[in-house]
């Protein structure tokens, strides 16, 4: 009885794994730009030259609409318009009119990017919209983007992780949200498919080096004896963790000697370096993680997360916008330009964005040269390139305040259903049992990719 009842466990585990992808996929693998804080769409992507008449004129009630407002700004006697300082112009055939004066790198590739203008999210505050951006709930516990292309695709190297996470530091530190492992855990889908994050000083995988004084055959004989146990207990009670945490040991051991190699880049070229920027060798930079990031895809990883934090401009745009770009100007052209070279750039999808916008008015003082602006959720902009995204295509538009959608509304889960659509899967298709319920990264709405969007 007891053999009957581990093998039927054992068979649901095993029930658990992924067909594979729905169709054949445009991405093999994903590298995934997060701006941790909510880059301003009106002084980047979504240019606004009527609010130049309106400086600091009351945002019409009509356009507010009475949409709900932080704490932050709430409580402000007036909100008045600021119109961005910085000089925009058409970009590429495609005539993209975007900030060229603080991304000129990144203008250069209009017409291999695909602009989205119309996204738009529940979330107001960082948390719940940074989680739901990742995993498609506003709450914590499911699994992120990265889990669910590792549980779909599965690993392209037994030698790395298939979903790595990677924290740039940003030059200026000012106000940084906190980001934590919870991003990108793998929820209720089973604990392999959780990211692993590289540290970048120090070691970059903690714990998979031998401790002081213990030789390899000892570490060997260690693994193959904890993994005898866990084959025991696994055969008893059939929990697929057991067989997570068997995986694991053996990854561990494998990557004592892949990851050095992969985190030395002393045999990189001296055009790679010059091509990402003066920053790309210094060790946790946007541009050396992101340099990082094309290493990790070219050996095989299936989904790269990188984080660059202080976005969240509540205040000093004119102090901190031009640092934030120059951080992520070059090295996201190089990117791009550096997949395109080595063939990657058409089977490997580049996201790049935040969690939610920002208001057109200001928070707090305002100047010409200088403002802030509240967290704004009912439209934002990002923008993805390579891997079946339409290059060249403007999505969405926003009214001449940058407050409310006119044209194409995108939800962050449609988006969603278009970034698994590249991957190769029908979004209300592609679940998870759990609890009972068809756990699905869309959540239980409708969502749909947008054909808009795809090559």
């Amino acid at each position: 009885m007891t053999s009957l009842f581990s093998q039927s466990l054992a068979n649901a585990a095993m029930s658990h794994k992924a067909s594979g992808p729905h169709f054949a996929p445009k991405a093999k693998r994903v590298i995934y730009l997060h701006m941790v804080g909510g880059p301003s769409q009106i002084d980047l992507f979504d240019y606004k030259p009527e609010m130049q008449k309106w400086y600091d004129k009351d945002l019409p009630d009509s356009v507010r609409q009475g949409q709900r407002l932080t704490t932050m700004t709430s409580g402000q006697a007036r909100f008045p318009i600021a119109p961005s300082k910085y000089q925009f112009s058409a970009a590429g055939q495609c005539g993209m009119t975007m900030n060229t004066e603080l991304l000129p790198y990144l203008a250069k590739k209009a017409d291999e990017i695909c602009w989205m203008r119309s996204l738009h999210t529940e979330a107001i505050n960082h948390e719940p919209a940074i989680t739901a951006m990742q995993t498609g709930n506003q709450i914590t516990g499911r699994p992120c983007l990265g889990s669910w292309a590792s549980y779909g695709l599965g690993s392209m190297n037994e030698n790395l992780p298939t979903f790595v996470v990677l924290v740039a530091t940003p030059t200026n530190r000012e106000q940084e949200q906190a980001i934590s492992s919870r991003l990108w855990s793998s929820g209720y889908l089973p604990g392999q498919h959780a990211g692993v994050s590289f540290r970048s000083k120090g070691d970059p995988i903690l714990y998979i080096n031998n401790p002081p004084g213990v030789p390899d055959n000892v570490r060997r004989r260690t693994i193959e004896g904890l993994n005898a146990l866990n084959e025991l207990n696994y055969q008893q009670l059939g929990d697929p963790e057991t067989q997570t945490r068997i995986s694991q040991y053996e990854m561990a051991f494998r990557m004592q000697a892949s990851v050095p190699e992969l985190t030395d880049l002393s045999k990189e070229p001296e055009h790679i370096f010059k091509l990402y920027g003066d920053d790309a060798k210094k060790p946790g930079s946007f541009a050396n993680s992101v340099l990082m990031a094309r290493r990790l895809a070219e050996r095989g990883v299936r989904f790269i997360q990188l984080y660059h934090n202080n976005w969240d401009h509540h205040s000093n745009v004119g102090g901190r916008m031009p640092s934030q770009c120059k951080d992520v100007d070059q090295p996201c052209f190089a990117l791009l330009e550096d997949l395109k070279q080595r063939g990657m750039l058409e089977d490997t999808l580049v996201i790049w964005g935040g969690e939610f916008g920002r208001t057109i008015y200001s928070q707090g003082g305002l100047t010409k040269d200088n403002y802030g602006r509240d967290h704004h959720p009912r439209c934002f902009s990002m923008w993805m390139a390579g891997g079946g995204a339409k290059g060249g295509a403007i999505y969405g538009e926003t009214d001449d305040f940058s407050y409310n959608i006119v044209k194409d509304p995108l939800h962050i889960s449609d988006f969603h259903a278009t970034v698994l659509h590249m991957l190769g899967f029908h979004a209300d298709r592609f679940s998870f049992k759990t609890q009972g319920l068809d756990g699905k990264l869309i959540g239980i709405m409708p969502a749909k990719p947008v054909q808009a969007l795809l090559a």
